[in-house]
């Protein structure tokens, strides 16, 4: 069945299924629908139909958009810290007390949550703030190696750091059309918001907007950052 066959199909389960299809679904599947090939390989069994496994690619996508930061309520971690670590600290700052010792466990642990988030925060962000120029997020990474989708049929990956990308989203994108943009360098303080208004048509994005971004964002939603009962920074 051929993009535009795909395309009726599609509309038709997201009616079902109560996706917003007049929105920014239908220039995301546009993509995997010229090239079926961007479609995530984990979407879809052995025994699926066509109409199958476009079901699971809107919820896929459905169930990313209703996980974006503003809405999330995130899970603490679920391992426990290995005891050696303070073990190792301590021996290296010895006037530390056990209690420091504590508090520097948990302090990691939270700046792990964080990090964990970051990268959905700074998808929301960018999905507020650059639909208005055609751009529309691919929710749920329902298209490979690509975050961003233009109803022109530009794409654009983003990372959160320079050192951020792994070698298989590299291999996909080799000789294709896909922008690739980064916030910040990984070995000092240099923000690329320039260079994502180049890309985009824009000249609002900032890191200043962004920080706001994150304070509302927190505030609003304190559950998308996860912290443990016991932390004793609450």
């Amino acid at each position: 069945m051929g993009s535009s066959g795909a395309t009726r199909i599609a509309k038709k389960i997201a009616e079902e299924e109560s996706i917003d299809w007049g929105g920014s679904a239908r220039f995301v599947f546009s993509v995997i629908a010229n090239d079926v090939d961007r479609a995530p390989a984990n979407i879809g069994g052995k025994n699926d139909d066509e109409e199958a496994v476009i079901r699971k690619w809107l919820n896929k996508y459905q169930g990313g958009f209703d996980g974006r930061a503003s809405q999330r309520t995130s899970n603490p971690p679920g391992t426990v810290a290995d005891p050696i670590i303070d073990k190792i600290i301590g021996s290296r700052l010895t006037e530390l007390t056990d209690d420091d010792l504590g508090k520097i466990s948990y302090a990691h642990r939270l700046g792990m949550s964080a990090e964990n988030i970051l990268g959905l925060i700074l998808e929301e962000y960018l999905s507020d703030n650059l639909k208005d120029y055609g751009w529309h997020c691919a929710w749920g990474e329902t298209v490979k190696s690509v975050d961003f989708v233009n109803e022109n049929g530009d794409l654009l990956q983003v990372k959160n750091r320079s050192n951020s990308e792994n070698s298989s989203s590299s291999s996909v994108r080799d000789g294709t059309e896909i922008e690739k943009w980064y916030r910040i360098k990984a070995d000092r303080i240099q923000y690329m918001w320039d260079k994502l208004n180049e890309i985009c048509g824009t000249t609002h994005l900032s890191e200043e907007s962004f920080v706001d971004f994150v304070k509302n964002t927190l505030t609003t939603n304190p559950g998308c950052l996860a912290v443990e009962e016991e932390n004793p920074w609450k």
